[in-house]
């Protein structure tokens, strides 16, 4: 098989959700994309997401592929009343 090199290569590159994220990172991507009227995250939270679901964590990075799902099922039942 013949290849050319003008033919687009894919998965050179990783798509946003492979991107290992800090806390910070994840929340202001995760809130940006929210859909409108959908309840914001914040660190306090995430921290408390993090310590009740340790197998998610197998390291300190966040990744919106994983992640961010997960949040927005938990996050509903889990956010303190203001």
């Amino acid at each position: 098989m013949w290849y050319d090199q003008r033919m687009k290569k894919y998965g050179t590159e990783p798509r946003l959700d492979q991107i290992p994220l800090s806390l910070p990172e994840f929340l202001v991507s995760f809130n940006k994309n929210m859909p409108k009227g959908f309840m914001l995250a914040d660190a306090e939270l995430m921290k408390k997401f993090k310590e009740m679901n340790p197998k998610l964590f197998p390291t300190d990075e966040w990744y919106l592929g994983i992640h961010r799902k997960k949040v927005m099922d938990w996050l509903p039942r889990n956010n303190r009343v203001s």
